[in-house]
């Protein structure tokens, strides 16, 4: 006779995949509404945006403190006109011609020579003597880089040569093959190394929330009540949905950052698939990359009981992903040999290794298999690690458990 209220809980229990939301769930609002979350959050901003600034700002006075100048050390009026002629040819030739200054009084009762010795203001060099007849003064290396300038400066401010510049027809080439493909290696490159960071960084998440909940007994509460697979799948992509929240507060500031110092997407080389598709790849191999990396964790986590514990295990780990990363790197510049192939299937490398194909070869099949190959990498893992963590922890571990079973037994005799 079967037991209808057995039955009845049976029949309520949820699956694999409802059990794994309910987790999921959980674990995302926990974390998002925590304190510790928001100082994670800010913690990478501050040296972004200190170093931003910085970078800006140390840009703009070095090249104010940098520039170049050249005395002029002429009469009046010969002294004027080789600063209008200067002028007007950096409106035309820019930065390549430096600008000119006419030495103060006191400048003026010195020889050129000392005038450089004294080592005040930018002055690069002097010129004296009279536009017909410059005479270039400048340490020793520098006369070759401006006395070019200089001639062209004297012949211009005595009209030796045109004031007005013609119209330049020119023919616009896009670039050339060996150019193309050197520029899409280096957006390869970028790839690579931001999904590297970017799981690296957020990765650790998974390992201290299950070490967390280990701690305090947590784990083993929802174990009672809920599949393995199911708090571990759930754990996972709870960590990875924080995971994009903290990347988009990441990328949302360093976009400002970005549009302000002026720099724009045109300032990169277009992948080989086109930027949104590329974006899109990105997009899924990192959530693969970390599904994949944060699975791994959580059965480090399941063998680990303290803290310690958890940095010894996980050294090995990230020293493995480095050397993942790196034959990753090592494969983007073998394209179509077996060692990319082998970096496309192993699955720690295979986000990496795709990622670089997408922006070298427009072909997006291979990704469809990628992806598809990722995801079972991730549920093998997942059934794995969730093994693992039943083996080792649900099932009273070498600390104590055949003792407590053995006293368990005692007790049942004696009564």
């Amino acid at each position: 006779m079967s037991n209808p209220t057995a039955s009845n809980h049976a029949s309520s229990r949820l699956s694999t995949l409802q059990a794994a939301y309910v987790i999921a769930r959980r674990d995302f609002l926990a974390i998002l509404f925590s304190r510790a979350f928001l100082f994670f959050l800010l913690g990478p901003l501050f040296p972004i945006i200190v170093g931003g600034l910085a970078g800006g700002i140390g840009s703009e006075v070095q090249r104010e403190a940098t520039a170049a100048e050249i005395g002029i050390a002429m009469s009046e009026a010969d002294s004027a006109a080789m600063v209008a002629s200067a002028a007007q040819l950096r409106e035309e030739l820019g930065g390549y011609i430096p600008p000119l200054v006419t030495l103060d009084e006191e400048q003026k009762t010195l020889e050129p020579v000392e005038v450089l010795k004294t080592k005040r203001g930018n002055l690069a060099a002097i010129v004296s003597g009279t536009p017909a007849e410059p005479t270039l003064v400048a340490p020793e290396g520098q006369i070759d880089r401006w006395r070019g300038q200089v001639s062209l400066i004297a012949a211009n401010s005595v009209g030796a040569s045109a004031t007005q510049f013609p119209e330049i027809a020119f023919e616009k080439v896009a670039t050339s093959g060996a150019a193309e493909k050197r520029n899409r290696i280096q957006t390869a490159q970028a790839g690579q190394m931001l999904l590297f960071l970017l799981t690296m960084l957020l990765g650790g998440m998974v390992l201290s929330n299950l070490v967390e909940e280990k701690g305090n007994k947590i784990i083993e509460v929802l174990a009672a009540a809920i599949p393995m697979d199911s708090v571990f799948l759930g754990k996972l992509f709870a960590m990875l949905g924080v995971s994009f929240v903290g990347i988009a507060v990441w990328g949302s500031v360093g976009g400002l950052i970005f549009l302000a110092g002026g720099f724009s997407m045109g300032s990169f080389a277009a992948p080989a698939v086109g930027w949104p598709i590329f974006l899109a790849l990105g997009v899924v191999y990192f959530a693969m990359g970390y599904l994949i990396l944060g699975s791994l964790f959580l059965a480090i986590g399941s063998m680990a009981a303290t803290v310690r514990e958890v940095q010894t295990l996980s050294m090995p780990v990230t020293m493995m992903q480095l050397i993942v990363f790196f034959f990753a790197s090592y494969a983007m510049a073998k394209p179509g040999t077996a060692v990319e192939l082998a970096a496309a299937i192993f699955p720690f490398s295979s986000p990496f290794a795709m990622l670089a194909r997408a922006a070298q070869v427009d072909t997006l099949w291979p990704h469809a298999l990628a992806i598809a190959w990722q995801a079972i990498a991730v549920a093998i893992f997942v059934k794995a690690g969730a093994t693992l963590f039943r083996r080792k922890v649900m099932n009273s571990g070498p600390r104590g458990g055949k003792k407590a079973r053995w006293w368990h037994r005692r007790t049942k005799a004696d009564a």
